[in-house]
């Protein structure tokens, strides 16, 4: 499985909203955008890590960044975590994983000390050219967009 590394251009994907529509990695040409890869929706981990960009998402865009989660869950699933946590950026559907095996955030992971095959917690900076800018992976849900604002130099409100 090889990962992303700052410099390379990011691969291209086009994928399922909740609603149904097809957003692409070029709709965000010109714009810088947050990708972060997480497990499944409504799941505890899952579900404070989307609050959490949620609470800042406004702190990002500001500093012209676009947030978008992306996950295998079907858009219905991702239509009702997004109502029900009021997650005003877009969740995208990879059901078959080929943009998260692109992106290196599928495959071999240590769960519990066994290791699993499966999604791999991860966050994508990606520059306005669609140059990846920064890959971060086996992130913590807990505290990661605190880490990544400090990273993208972003003051968050205390």
């Amino acid at each position: 499985m090889s990962r992303l590394e700052p410099g390379q251009p990011a691969p291209a994907w086009s994928l399922s909203d909740a609603d149904g529509r097809t957003v692409s990695l070029s709709d965000f040409a010109g714009r810088k955008v947050i990708i972060y890869v997480y497990p499944a929706a409504m799941t505890p981990g899952c579900t404070t890590q989307a609050c959490d960009f949620r609470d800042n998402e406004s702190v990002f865009q500001q500093h012209g960044y676009a947030v978008v989660g992306v996950s295998p869950d079907a858009p219905e699933k991702l239509a009702t975590f997004a109502e029900k946590e009021s997650l005003p950026f877009p969740l995208l559907s990879d059901p078959d994983k080929e943009m998260l095996t692109a992106y290196g955030a599928y495959g071999e992971k240590k769960n519990y000390g066994r290791t699993v095959v499966g999604v791999i917690r991860s966050t994508f900076v990606i520059d306005e050219q669609g140059v990846v800018e920064l890959a971060k992976y086996n992130v913590r849900a807990t505290g990661h967009v605190a880490s990544l604002a400090k990273q993208l130099k972003v003051d968050l409100p205390a």
